[in-house]
């Protein structure tokens, strides 16, 4: 799966979506995807795509004011976790950030991880969104 999107551009929201949605189809339960890259980037999007691509087909919107948006009805139960405004893990760890990295029915989409970084599962995948320019993203594995 790694392979597949390892580096990836998408010149639109709709490739972003569109990439989200394929990455989706070999996602298993307790999957937990973290996304890098600054506002604007198009993290939202991709996880717009995710749900798609996992059968969610409602409405997904940025949990920046609420922290996690809860998506339920498609293949798998989805966490759409948003930690710009957290300052650090303690105050993840005070809503229980952890039993939405832990679920194994469930996929964990976190924008903004290096918030938690000590407390991402060592399984979790890394995928950094570069702006290339207003439009143009690239999109890679981070190490």
């Amino acid at each position: 799966m790694a392979d597949a999107l390892s580096d990836s551009r998408a010149d639109s929201p709709e490739a972003m979506r569109a990439l989200g949605a394929r990455w989706a189809e070999t996602l298993q339960g307790g999957a937990v995807l973290a996304l890098h890259g600054p506002l604007g980037a198009g993290k939202t999007q991709l996880a717009k795509g995710i749900a798609l691509g996992l059968g969610y087909g409602g409405e997904v919107t940025s949990p920046t004011f609420s922290l996690v948006h809860e998506y339920r009805g498609g293949r798998l139960a989805i966490y759409h976790l948003d930690l710009y405004r957290i300052a650090d893990a303690e105050e993840a760890l005070r809503f229980g950030v952890e039993e939405y990295l832990t679920d194994p029915e469930a996929v964990a989409i976190v924008e903004w991880p290096e918030r938690i970084a000590g407390l991402l599962p060592p399984s979790a995948r890394h995928w950094e969104i570069e702006l290339v320019s207003e439009t143009d993203r690239r999109i890679f594995i981070r190490p």
